[in-house]
């Protein structure tokens, strides 16, 4: 018990900081620099690493020695020195952009009509010695600052030498301090008592009971065994389960031999093969130092026998090909037993279940302890077997419920704490363990998780102590939010930085520091949530860099800004005010993130007030406010941005982001916005329009990656934006810039993608300029006609024929189209898994249609004037929704066959007889839908009520998509 509360402590600040100084970011950033500074960073780093190396290895040692504050300050002088030297790297990296913008306008322009010539000539002499005069500045800046952090590394090492250390290897036992934190080895028998794990321990029986429809082992068709696994982070009690499975299993006897095994870290194949001998005979394994010899051995004692096996805290990094080798090797023997047998696993990450062989559905998340149950469990620890009078036990148990609630739902730090209390069961003491700093002694398990984190997942994970306890979070929004932070380390050539942060995000989720929030409703999206014991990790890896502030100002009387520290890098602020904002907020000139969590309206944060924050906070790399409304006095207003946000050089991520929609409201982004080069991600939220005034410069944003607007955003000349990734509408228009051959190299385009405005184009040549084809990341693609469209049929035709999507695609909406026939690719060279398909004001199909829907889930035809639905609709055996709504000429007794795969199917028309038919038992078309589990049908404003009445549409987005889709209509 005191071996892991020390462990903790020896973790704490000196692992911490010994993490991120041994970390590859400092390295990194010698790399980088050395390319603008041209000097060798192998060279530099030789002299470097083995000094990092040194404060890697005794850092943790220093917790309780006079010299750490010395110590201490000299680690946050060096991370703040990194931090500086990451700008002004930040200020070359702009300077060059910038440079290479201006080169490539001039480029063009000169290519253009000779009597420019002198003009641009003349520019480029007033503009091009600035720059280089400000980037040969930065440069300077720069190597002063590495030699700043040369400097606090070789001073750091003298405050080392100073200490009288014990040597080296005395700094080691400090890691082996720490790697006792992870728990001795486990066996299968349980505790006397576990609480509150019945239902978890139901559930795996269950699968271990499953019968599995394989043959035998020796028909080579699939292993005799199936795995399922438990995942959770340390200390959150997967071993204490799996005993309490092994317990029953050896009751229940359904298997015939159950077998315990745990993993360590660094585990040996032939000592595992021993173990699971000993474990099966129950006699000692023969000393064999022939592993061929003793896997025959071990097969012959498992041949015939339906066996269980727990492999225990198995440990398994899957980007580590030799471990993976040896794991395998371990599971080979396993082959000799019956079908039926099972492997139920242990680990911390969910990527080691699914390498060993568990499905999806078989890993098991640990769950999370009922408050009144985790009281219990560790009054358990503190008062079982312990003779207290009933009204001491009374007092006990109240000083108990205030310490559990500090334990944060760990059942490892019930079982340290509840040891504690249990030595001294007096009040004085149980109210001195209550009033301590808990979380010091019982994160030790936690802190072995953390540091075996890859670096730039750790710094990801302390990220997201910015937010609020349970605060939702989404993974596309983190995502983009770390690769606009820069936490993205790219390893190869080719490599993108949204994928890397995806991995991160992955592995996060895998090893349970992130956690998938259960769903209330099946529509609701995937959101994650940060378990309150890891947000108090998290708070303490980011240590000063990240901070919140949680409640209104107003509230307390008093600034809570006191208390920031001087050098935050990341400020969440849940609730806005004006004050605390310009006096308090802007005085924070380090500050790199700023999330404002409600403002009452978007004009509520006044132009003087966005100009405070444009002109102090010059490293922001992220600014985000969400307003509750975007709707004013003075409707018809428009809403301009102040043109100093040009100063803000290292922005990435802005979003202004209203909950309501913004109808009639414009906002305007100056023409300085144009020098936002390193600009990655804008997100208008429900804004309906938002304008550049200078379209002409948009081209500048060459990194703008994301752009997310409910409405009509007036990008001009975007097709030289190729790393654009989310463009939710382009609306194509008469003039230049803003054709539809803009689209021809944004191959990079993802997800969903409207395009507005097709009547004016008008041939299938200029269709296939859009190179949609080649847009593979493409899953929905909405092509829209004017309803009035004046084209004619066969353009129409011509044009829809040079859309075609990439061959991925999973869901297409055609709107308006009324063309003569329907496109060639949708029966051969077109998409091949299209799973939902919605035709709206559209032509009625021909036969071509067919061959296209064969693979079709969802088809929803609505406004169309056909007179009947196509008679092959009974081929389409996939189909299971399908949806026809105020499709007026429909007649009565024309729906043909459908197929028997249909489970919904919803039909909205004013036409009496119709309805009447469809409702009439043996009507030939009430006999065609009633084998449909699921029937709506109505009349139009009938429909209309029900669905405002049962609250259809419950998803606000999808409500904002809808309405997104008819604007421009």
């Amino acid at each position: 018990m005191a071996e892991a509360v020390t462990a903790a402590v020896a973790i704490g600040w000196g692992m911490k900081a010994a993490g991120w100084v041994a970390s590859p970011i400092i390295s990194d950033l010698f790399k980088k620099a050395s390319s603008y500074l041209s000097f060798d960073a192998s060279e530099k780093l030789s002299e470097l690493e083995p000094k990092i190396l040194l404060l890697e290895q005794v850092m943790g040692a220093v917790e309780g020695s006079p010299c750490r504050p010395r110590l201490e300050g000299l680690y946050n002088k060096l991370k703040s020195a990194f931090y500086e030297a990451e700008e002004i790297l930040d200020d070359v990296e702009y300077y060059r952009l910038e440079k290479k913008i201006q080169d490539d306008k001039l480029k063009s322009e000169v290519a253009g009509p000779s009597r420019r010539l002198k003009q641009i000539l003349s520019a480029m002499t007033k503009s091009s010695p600035l720059k280089h005069q400000e980037s040969g500045m930065s440069k300077v800046k720069l190597k002063k600052k590495l030699d700043t952090i040369e400097k606090i590394i070789n001073d750091a090492c003298k405050v080392l030498e100073l200490m009288n250390l014990p040597s080296l290897s005395g700094a080691n036992q400090s890691h082996g301090v720490a790697a006792k934190s992870r728990g001795g080895v486990t066996t299968s028998r349980p505790l006397s008592k576990i609480i509150g794990r019945d239902e978890d321990c139901d559930r795996i029986v269950a699968m271990l009971h499953e019968k599995e429809e394989h043959g035998q082992p020796e028909s080579n068709s699939a292993p005799c065994y199936t795995v399922v696994g438990i995942h959770g982070v340390g200390g959150s009690g997967k071993s204490t389960l799996a005993q309490l499975v092994c317990a029953r299993e050896k009751t229940d006897a359904h298997f015939d031999l159950v077998m315990w095994v745990h993993v360590s870290q660094d585990f040996g194949v032939d000592d595992l093969y021993m173990e699971m001998f000993e474990a099966a005979t129950g006699t000692l394994c023969p000393q064999l130092r022939n592993r061929d010899t003793l896997q025959d051995l071990l097969e012959e004692k498992l041949r015939g026998k339906r066996f269980l096996l727990v492999l225990d805290d198995v440990w398994y990094d899957i980007r580590n090909v030799t471990q993976s080798e040896r794991m395998q090797q371990i599971l080979s023997p396993l082959q000799a037993g019956e079908a039926g047998s099972k492997i139920l696993v242990t680990s911390r990450t969910e990527d080691a279940l699914l390498a060993l062989g568990a499905t999806k559905q078989r890993c098991i998340p640990i769950s999370v302890l009922d408050e009144n149950v985790f009281c219990n469990l560790l009054m358990h620890y503190a008062l079982h077997g312990v003779p207290v009078d009933e009204h001491a036990r009374r007092t006990l148990g109240d000083i108990g419920k205030d310490i559990a609630k500090k334990l944060k739902g760990s059942p490892l730090a019930a079982k340290i704490v509840g040891g504690q209390l249990h030595i001294r069961q007096n009040v004085e003491f149980w109210r001195s363990v209550r009033d301590r700093d808990l979380l010091n002694e019982t994160m030790g398990a936690l802190w072995w998780s953390y540091h075996h984190l890859r670096e730039q997942v750790k710094r990801c994970f302390a990220f997201c102590s910015i937010f609020p306890r349970r605060h939702l979070l989404e993974r596309h929004e983190l995502v983009k939010l770390w690769v606009a932070e820069g936490f993205a380390r790219l390893t190869s050539e080719g490599e993108d930085m949204e994928d890397v942060c995806q991995e991160y995000f992955d592995e996060l989720v895998s090893a349970s520091f992130l956690q998938l929030k259960a769903k209330k409703k099946s529509r609701e999206g995937d959101y994650y949530l940060v378990h309150d014991l890891l947000h108090d990790l998290a708070e303490k890896a980011a240590g000063s860099d990240c901070f919140r502030i949680e409640n209104s100002w107003e509230l307390h009387g008093k600034c809570p800004v006191e208390e920031v520290p001087p050098n935050v890098r990341h400020i969440f602020v849940r609730t806005y005010n004006e004050e605390l904002i310009t006096k308090k907020i802007c005085q924070l000139y380090n500050l790199r993130t700023l999330i404002i969590g409600s403002v009452y309206n978007l004009e509520t944060v006044g132009e003087q007030v966005l100009k405070c924050m444009f002109k102090r906070l010059r490293k922001l790399r992220v600014l985000t406010i969400m307003a509750k409304d975007f709707t004013g006095s003075d409707v018809s207003s428009d809403v301009p941005v102040p043109a100093c946000i040009g100063q803000l050089r290292h922005l990435r991520y802005l979003a202004f982001r209203p909950f309501d929609q913004a109808r009639g409201r414009r906002m305007i982004l100056p023409a300085t916005f144009a020098k936002l080069c390193h600009m990655q991600i804008l997100d208008f939220g429900s804004i309906m329009n938002v304008v550049f005034s200078s379209c002409e410069d948009i081209c500048s944003l060459i990194n703008l990656r994301h752009v997310t607007c409910l409405g009509d955003v007036d990008l001009r000349s975007i097709g030289s934006l190729t790393s654009l990734r989310t463009l939710a509408a382009f609306h194509v228009k008469r003039g230049q810039g803003r054709e539809l051959k803009q689209l021809g190299n944004l191959n990079k385009l993802r997800g969903e993608v409207l395009i507005m405005g097709l009547e004016k184009v008008e041939s299938k040549a200029e269709a296939l300029e859009a190179n949609l084809a080649s847009k593979e990341g493409l899953s929905t693609l909405e092509l829209s006609w004017r309803w009035s469209c004046e084209a004619s049929p066969e353009v129409q035709a011509e044009v829809l024929e040079g859309l075609c999507p990439p061959k991925d695609l999973k869901s297409l909406i055609i709107e308006g189209y009324k063309g003569s026939r329907y496109p060639s690719w949708m029966h051969n060279g077109g998409p091949k898994h299209v799973n939902h398909l919605q035709l709206s004001h559209c032509t009625e199909p021909g036969p071509e249609l067919g061959g296209f829907c064969a693979h079709l889930r969802e088809l929803t035809i609505e406004w169309c004037s056909w007179d009947a639905l196509p008679d092959y609709m009974e081929h389409m055996t996939s189909l299971q929704t399908l949806h026809i709504l105020w499709c007026q000429n429909i007649r009565i007794q024309s729906l043909p066959t459908l197929p028997q795969s249909i489970k919904d199917f919803k039909l909205c028309t004013d036409s009496e007889v119709l309805l009447s038919s469809c409702r009439t038992a043996g009507d030939p078309d009430w006999q065609k839908i009633k084998h449909i589990p699921y029937v709506s049908i109505g009349k139009n404003m009938e429909i209309k009520k029900t669905a405002m009445k049962m609250g259809v549409v419950q998803d606000q987005k999808e409500a904002q998509k809808i309405v997104a889709r008819h604007r421009f209509l």
